[in-house]
């Protein structure tokens, strides 16, 4: 039975493939050995792709979608070159060809239907592709796994969850990809604690995708993770769950576990984090196990705009997260979305006061929400409030990105004065490229890390001094 994994994601600057990587794991634990194809780095990915699959004939072929976009109000779809990269494959093989990945997930049906692949895993795919593999193998129907979309009939069927604990996940030895050079190229690298989020964000695809409760892994197993990276020279580690303080008493076990197996103290970690739950205890524990710095996802500083963006925070609960990580020397980014619907200049002006009131050390800005298939947001959008936009939802290679008409046509000249010389906020305006907060392709990015700098990428953009980044900028 011979399987292969294909990363898609060309990003840069690189992220190493950690679920595909944990895929990857699970397969080998169930008795098989994939074969990885990891595009990342190709300049010619279609010669490498032609390359790798004239060498083996494949049963079996699993491609990651890990983003569908980047997010930032000049949307970059990613769909276009993945359905290229599975029409690729299928050129070169006759295999099974299955999708999946975080950005699969959060628009399975509309992947499918443009890129071409048999089917796809919406979810975790640790529990499905081995079974998956074992039914092709003994040539016996997988098309009633859990997860499994696949066409039936003319139309693509999707098959019901059925989640499995985290806890029966093999333990993660992160040697199937090259992660010394993502860590050497991107600064950082990705791990789990847990998957989904119980939040109510309008806009979030994080429940769509991962769940909407948050499932668990065991803090052994998570440090043991975090200390097979050590021993390939990799310090810097980003906590990739939606909230890692949700649930709280978790992440303090987490924190509890690193102090107490103590990996060589060389480990410096960042993590996402909700204003609430958020007490001074687990910034105390965060710090003394290595955390370093916090993304707190704030969105607004204005009440009333946090209620319409479903969040169950307030301004007083920012305020008092920013204080107890600065009394314990964690540095915080604030991250804003502004412009989602109800959105005024009131709240606007609201937010970026508080913002200079509390003094986090970075505060990311974006302007304009991108509205996912499925969200709450998207049913918002499409009411009759809205109606007069006239937005197209029934392409998904051209992402949506909705901004409060009300604010339109100043927001931009208004947070640029409201920001002011304060050299604090990351502002991604699409007219001043120079000063793109967008992590896709930016080349400023980029060339930090290659003088040396490693961590959280607002982190990074915080660290380099003015000397550094006008020679870089050269």
């Amino acid at each position: 039975m011979k399987i292969a994994l294909v990363n898609t994601n060309r990003i840069k600057p690189p992220i190493a493939p950690i679920g595909l990587e944990y895929v990857a794991e699970a397969l080998s634990a169930a008795g098989y050995a994939p074969s990885i194809l990891d595009l990342c780095f190709e300049d010619d990915w279609k010669a490498s792709l032609e390359k790798f699959f004239d060498k083996s004939d494949f049963d079996l072929v699993g491609v990651t979608l890990r983003n569908t976009d980047d997010c930032s109000f000049n949307c970059q779809s990613f769909l276009g070159d993945f359905s290229s990269m599975i029409k690729e494959v299928r050129r070169h093989s006759d295999a099974v060809i299955v999708a999946g990945g975080v950005g699969f997930s959060v628009m399975p049906e509309q992947v499918l239907q443009i890129c071409g692949a048999d089917a796809g895993i919406w979810g975790d795919g640790e529990f499905v592709l081995p079974e998956m593999a074992k039914r092709i193998q003994n040539a016996t129907s997988w098309h009633d796994l859990p997860q499994i979309i696949h066409k039936h009939n003319g139309v693509w069927k999707r098959n019901p969850a059925h989640s499995q604990p985290l806890s029966s996940l093999p333990l993660m030895n992160r040697n199937f990809f090259d992660n010394k050079r993502y860590f050497q190229e991107g600064g950082q690298a990705g791990i789990e604690t847990k998957r989904g989020c119980p939040g109510q964000c309008v806009y979030c695809a994080d429940p769509i995708a991962k769940g909407r409760r948050s499932r668990l892994r065991p803090p052994e197993a998570v440090v043991y993770e975090l200390k097979q990276l050590l021993k390939q020279g990799i310090d810097h580690i980003h906590a990739c769950d939606s909230e890692f303080n949700i649930p709280e008493d978790h992440a303090k076990e987490v924190c509890r576990e690193i102090i107490r197996q103590n990996p060589e103290k060389r480990l410096r970690w960042y993590a996402y984090c909700s204003p609430a739950p958020f007490s001074r205890e687990l910034a105390h524990l965060m710090r003394q196990s290595g955390c370093v710095g916090i993304n707190f996802g704030t969105d607004s500083g204005d009440d009333d705009m946090l209620r319409k963006l479903g969040r169950n925070f307030t301004s007083e609960d920012i305020t008092q997260s920013v204080k107890f990580c600065q009394d314990e020397n964690i540095i915080v980014m604030l991250d804003l979305l502004l412009g989602a619907p109800g959105e005024t200049k009131q709240s606007v002006t609201n937010t970026i006061q508080l913002m200079k009131k509390l003094e986090p050390d970075r505060v990311g800005v974006v302007v304009g929400v991108r509205v996912y298939p499925g969200t709450k947001l998207e049913q918002i959008i499409k009411s009759m409030q809205y109606e007069k936009r006239e937005i197209a939802f029934d392409d998904p290679e051209k992402p949506v990105v909705f901004l409060e008409p009300a604010i339109e046509s100043f927001v931009f000249e208004l947070v640029d004065e409201l920001i002011g010389e304060d050299d604090r906020f990351l502002f991604f305006d699409p007219t001043k490229p120079d000063k793109n907060y967008n992590y896709n392709a930016n080349e400023v990015l980029v060339n930090a890390i290659k003088k040396g700098y490693r961590g959280a990428y607002w982190d990074i953009l915080r660290r380099y001094s003015q000397e550094d980044k006008i020679e870089i900028l050269q």
